[in-house]
């Protein structure tokens, strides 16, 4: 019986979506915690804080996730992605279920079809090495977890990707694209939205589904295409967008060129209906406005 959840991460874009959602759910007690009221890289703290709060399930939406960043602050990045995860892995497993976000960086990006969660991962960044380690230590100390990969997190908190565009479309003439890098957009409200599906069908079956799963909102783009449907959905219209290459637009880490999510796995499991990208933008876009 799950009772009490702790989210981590909890000032994030995903973790701000589920503190939205506590209201729908009254039968759970939500204990937020982000790094001011807990440091998961201290191993006792997280001990002492799951044993004082009896934790029945943790969310972890904790990560460091600048991407560019991370090739350089590797040391803290591995810190955050890779043994904070180990500890809470440690000190967790034996008295709660943990749910755990990862992402599609865990793959090199040479697919040409969705990646199913049994294909090989490859990561090619510092963000991703640190992330797949991060789930491999959690697969090997506590195998009762659940993995979700997730790929283009946006949403009306923090800073990603849509609210950049909006903002510099509202700077510039004209924005440059890279057109040739493909994947799924995801709306955090909507993966907020599924893991606590999923936690309520845990509860209603009254058994636990461990192991890895995809989820990101349904179709495929790329994000010359999707910066042309923020600016259309916000009826922006006086900013030219232009697709580059790639190779026009280099980055300190490398990006999966593919990185669609195969979410059969998921639907089938617990049920779920994903939205389509293109909804889910709009929803985000009139959030915003």
């Amino acid at each position: 019986m799950i009772k009490n959840i702790l989210i981590t991460g909890a000032k994030g874009q995903l973790g701000s979506e589920l503190g939205r959602l506590y209201a729908q759910y009254p039968e759970f007690n939500f204990i937020p915690t982000d790094i001011d009221e807990l440091d998961l890289t201290d191993k006792t703290a997280v001990s002492a804080f799951v044993s004082d709060n009896q934790i029945d399930c943790i969310v972890n939406c904790a990560a460091y996730t600048a991407v560019d960043r991370a090739e350089d602050e590797i040391e803290w990045c591995y810190k955050i992605n890779r043994d904070a995860v180990r500890n809470l892995a440690e000190v967790a497993c034996e008295k709660a279920v943990i749910i755990h976000i990862s992402t599609d960086y865990v793959f090199d990006g040479k697919a040409t079809t969705p990646y199913k969660e049994t294909d090989q991962t490859h990561p090619q960044s510092v963000y991703g090495k640190s992330k797949r380690e991060g789930e491999e230590i959690l697969q090997l100390v506590c195998p009762q977890s659940i993995i979700i990969r997730t790929a283009w997190l946006y949403s009306a908190f923090g800073n990603n990707f849509v609210k950049t565009m909006l903002r510099l479309a509202k700077e510039r003439p004209e924005l440059n694209v890279v057109y040739d890098q493909k994947g799924t957009p995801t709306y955090a409200a909507d993966l907020a939205q599924a893991i606590l599906s999923m936690i309520v069908f845990t509860e209603k079956t009254n058994r636990w589904y461990p192991g890895v799963y995809h989820y990101s909102n349904e179709g495929q783009t790329s994000w010359f295409h999707f910066t042309e449907k923020i600016l259309q959905f916000a009826e922006i219209n006086g900013c030219q967008v232009n697709p580059i290459t790639t190779g026009q637009y280099p980055t300190k880490a490398a990006r999966p060129v593919y990185s669609v999510l195969d979410k059969t796995k998921i639907k089938k499991t617990f049920q779920l209906i994903v939205p389509e990208w293109e909804d889910s933008l709009k929803k985000c876009i009139l959030k915003l406005s």
